[in-house]
């Protein structure tokens, strides 16, 4: 492959050099050494310059990627932190990650609107103004915690339009379980109970036509939450501000709308768990490479990471996938890259033996 510097590297070695860090957590320099024991000499800089050079050359199918999650009417969003190297100190820098996956809520796709896809973003900081920067256009919903740098994005003045908030019950229920878990307090054990039966009368309506799951919520899961936001604000009247589980209260009741917009549209689901599970590799790979070498060395990660795991969501194979494509972009038309994205992509093989 003429692209790649510093040797010709096969689309095969690239895409198991990629996978290998990003995919199976397995630093560059612990890469290295495998091939030397295999009597392949290759150093640490070259697969650096691999890794670079294949995100650039991927970076087309990132930006179409990109672009696709940024076209759903309902996204996860969540983010965590990335230790980067700077000036001979570490840092702590954040991946972002913005998630178009209605599965299994939705059923395959929710009302047609299209294949699971995950974006990453790589900023030096949590500042509310990568958030801002990352959704500039986007006016649907967004499930997500509750970090602050996203209020901005809710303001009824903002442009396009605000994005509809809607927060995650798993967070919610977290806080409770921890106390209900360790501590064993009763109104923590209490709450677990009366949100597990909201979770319990949702997860029928799994899948069902947005219409049809609106209009159950409201005869079925509706009273339940109902219900528990009347004792809630019973038994919080009670407790001190300094109880662990009046700040587990709080902190449902203070986004009280947040948490009850699944009833106002059946779009939306009960949890942020798909932005949770696509970070869920990431905070493998950080204990595993430590660091990201540099800003660039970030974004790099987050591209890669977009590839990969999206992939995963569409259920290929992620090496044999960048493998594939590695051989194949650079000659393929522009105007058809959307055909090498992972829902769309047939292996070269399987094209020529149907020609």
């Amino acid at each position: 492959m003429g692209w790649v510097a510093r040797g010709r590297a096969g689309a095969g070695l690239l895409a198991m050099v990629l996978y290998g860090k990003y995919g199976l957590h397995l630093p560059l320099n612990r890469q290295s050494e495998g091939f030397a024991r295999e009597g392949i000499d290759i150093d640490v800089s070259t697969l650096a310059d691999w890794v670079g050079a294949c995100a650039a050359a991927l970076s087309p199918l990132v930006e179409l990627i990109r672009r696709h999650v940024l076209a759903a009417g309902r996204l996860h969003g969540d983010d965590t932190t990335v230790p980067v190297l700077a000036k001979g100190k570490t840092v702590t820098g954040r991946l972002w990650t913005y998630v178009r996956d209605d599965r299994p809520f939705g059923g395959p796709y929710l009302d047609g609107t299209g294949p699971p896809a995950a974006v990453y973003v790589y900023s030096r900081s949590r500042e509310g103004e990568h958030p801002r920067r990352h959704l500039t256009d986007y006016a649907g919903i967004l499930q997500a915690d509750a970090f602050g740098g996203f209020n901005a994005l809710y303001e009824p003045s903002r442009k396009p339009g605000p994005i509809t908030e809607a927060a995650c019950w798993s967070h919610g229920r977290r806080k409770f379980f921890a106390l209900a878990d360790v501590a064993k307090a009763p109104l923590a054990i209490e709450a677990v109970r009366r949100i597990d039966a909201v979770f319990d009368a949702e997860r029928p309506l799994n899948g069902l036509p947005v219409e049809q799951r609106l209009a159950l919520r409201q005869c079925r899961v509706a009273p339940l939450v109902g219900e528990l936001e009347a004792w809630m604000r019973r038994e919080r009247a009670r407790l001190s501000r300094h109880n662990e589980v009046a700040k587990a209260m709080d902190y449902m009741l203070k986004r009280w709308p947040a948490f009850t917009r699944f009833l106002e549209d059946g779009r939306i689901c009960l949890t942020n768990n798909a932005a949770e599970r696509a970070l869920r590799g990431i905070a493998l790979g950080r204990r595993s490479w430590l660091f990201a070498g540099s800003d660039r060395g970030g974004e790099r990660a987050a591209a890669i990471y977009t590839l990969i795991g999206t992939a995963k969501l569409n259920d290929v194979d992620p090496q044999a996938w960048l493998e594939d494509v590695l051989r194949r972009i650079a000659d393929h038309p522009a105007s058809r890259l959307a055909e090498l994205l992972p829902w769309n992509w047939r292996p070269q093989a399987l094209d020529a033996a149907a020609a």
